[in-house]
């Protein structure tokens, strides 16, 4: 029997492909668990219209993050911290702090987004990765001051 899968199933296929598997598999597992429909004219036609929206949805999402990286290219973030001695500081500066910073300026990005390989410890200017996409990276500086 042949059938389109509705969800990824472990070694029979992705989401969305036609899979030609035994009748029984088919009417005892697949179709009643909703993993699968049958193979027809119109359960195709759904499956591609899903996949165009998918697509269209994942464009969309692409467009946004390529907009907001044009908006950061030209964004400084200025963090204020307590120090001790010249260039040393209290703590460290981490993407808490920077993701509530970009905050505070009007930019709502997840901390995970953030991409750093240490805390930053001390007084300067740094360049930080922000992954806004899977396919949008943009960089982001950052000025550590006194308070």
């Amino acid at each position: 029997m042949e059938v389109i899968l509705n969800r990824d199933v472990d070694r029979i296929g992705k989401a969305g492909s036609v899979v030609k598997v035994k009748d029984g598999f088919a009417r005892n597992f697949l179709l009643p668990n909703g993993l699968a429909v049958p193979l027809n004219a119109t359960n195709l036609k759904n499956i591609e219209l899903e996949k165009q929206r998918k697509l269209e949805a994942a464009q969309k999402n692409k467009a946004g993050a390529i907009e907001l990286k044009e908006k950061l290219d030209n964004l400084s973030i200025t963090i204020p911290v307590l120090t001790q001695g010249e260039n040393k500081i209290y703590g460290s500066i981490g993407v808490n702090e920077i993701a509530h910073a970009l905050k505070e300026d009007g930019f709502n990005i997840e901390k995970g987004s953030i991409l750093i390989n240490e805390p930053i410890k001390s007084l300067g200017i740094f360049e930080v990765d922000v992954k806004l996409h899977p396919e949008v990276l943009t960089k982001l500086k950052i000025w550590i001051v006194k308070k």
